[in-house]
């Protein structure tokens, strides 16, 4: 009798020791996927945000009042901005009345254009001796957009194509950068014009104007 039983239960119990291990097995491999899955999210935001600390630490380098110098600063962070005016008889001649503007956001051919209208110079009679004007005409010729690697002059020569335009309004890319804003904000006493660039790009005399520097006037 007894043998009798345990022939009869021990399928019985064989199946449902089969069924435990099987679930068993079936929770560990959905706890291992599940571990899998957490891992990869947990790897991919860490990844994420270092990307973030990396772009945002070379977006602001040269914040804080000086220019940072690294002494492996490599080609990538050089082209992200423009090269501050260093020619001091620009500075002075032309940073008199207006902004002088980095050499690199016009073509040398429209700089040229513009020295030899100094007679009307927008309306106004400009007076240069000789001497001065041929070290600005040289310092600009020589560091116009053409011969810039910056990524903002390449973007300015390409929507230029065959234009030699003398205003720095008048470029395509320039204009297209700040088609969403109303005429009516130009218009304002505090910036004036497009063409006053300080007004709004609070860096703009370090050759930085990224979005992420502009101060917009009431």
């Amino acid at each position: 009798m007894d043998q009798l039983k345990e022939r009869l239960l021990k399928p019985g119990v064989n199946r449902l020791r089969y069924l435990i291990e099987r679930r068993l097995n079936m929770k560990n491999c959905t706890n291992h996927i599940i571990f899998a899955i957490l891992l990869f999210l947990t790897l991919s935001l860490i990844l994420d945000a270092f990307a973030a600390a990396d772009h945002y630490k070379k977006r602001h380098r040269y914040r804080g009042g000086s220019q940072k110098i690294d002494d492996d600063n490599d080609d990538h962070d050089r082209n992200d901005y423009l090269k501050p005016v260093t020619n001091q008889a620009y500075k002075e001649t032309c940073g008199e009345c207006h902004f002088a503007y980095q050499p690199e956001l016009l073509p040398s051919a429209s700089w040229l254009k513009i020295l030899n209208q100094f007679g009307d110079h927008f309306g106004e009679e400009i007076e240069v001796d000789p001497d001065t004007t041929k070290n600005i005409s040289d310092y600009l010729k020589t560091n116009g957009a053409e011969n810039s690697s910056a990524k903002r002059s390449v973007k300015i020569m390409r929507s230029l194509g065959n234009q030699v335009p003398m205003r720095i309004t008048d470029i395509p890319y320039i204009r297209e950068k700040h088609h969403e804003l109303n005429l009516a904000v130009f218009k304002r006493e505090s910036i004036g014009s497009l063409a006053n660039c300080t007004a709004c790009h609070i860096t703009a005399e370090k050759g930085i104007y990224d979005d992420d520097d502009v101060k917009i006037p009431q």
